[in-house]
């Protein structure tokens, strides 16, 4: 029952683990330091698909569930658990690529947009004033 647990938890974090690949970055738009873990493992998650890796996750699910008695799959955790559900059939190379592509094209476009916004936020601290008329304090250096 312990095995069957322990792979039952793997497999709940490695789903987590995709779901933040895929949107992590709108997450760092709320909780800025998140930068810090999501572009690693964006890195990560593009990397396994377009080099047809199989993520360690895999391997030790799988050995948590020979260890509890249950069949292991041979694919990895994507063809098994979300092939048929959210993959066209008859997955290809190709459509991995646009898969990887499609991961790192909205998260550049977050960051993009994130960057912008946060450049944005700078030039009006700079502008902004105080009531007696001089230039606040703002957290940042700005150029005069």
């Amino acid at each position: 029952m312990t095995w069957h647990v322990a792979a039952v938890v793997t497999l709940t974090l490695h789903l987590a683990f995709i779901a933040f690949v895929v949107f992590g970055a709108l997450a760092v738009w709320r909780w800025r330091r998140l930068v810090w873990l999501h572009i690693p493992a964006a890195a990560w998650g593009t990397w396994i698909e377009l080099s047809g890796a199989t993520c360690p996750l895999t391997y030790l699910e799988n050995a948590l569930r020979e260890r509890a008695g249950l069949a292991g799959y041979r694919d990895g955790f994507v063809a098994h658990y979300l092939l048929a559900t959210i993959y066209p059939a008859g997955l290809t190379r190709h459509i991995q690529y646009a898969l990887a592509a499609m991961v790192l094209v909205v998260n550049l476009l977050v960051y993009s947009r994130l960057a912008r916004s946060r450049r944005v936020g700078a030039s009006r601290a700079c502008r902004s004033e105080d009531r007696g008329g001089r230039r606040s304090e703002p957290a940042i250096r700005c150029r005069d």
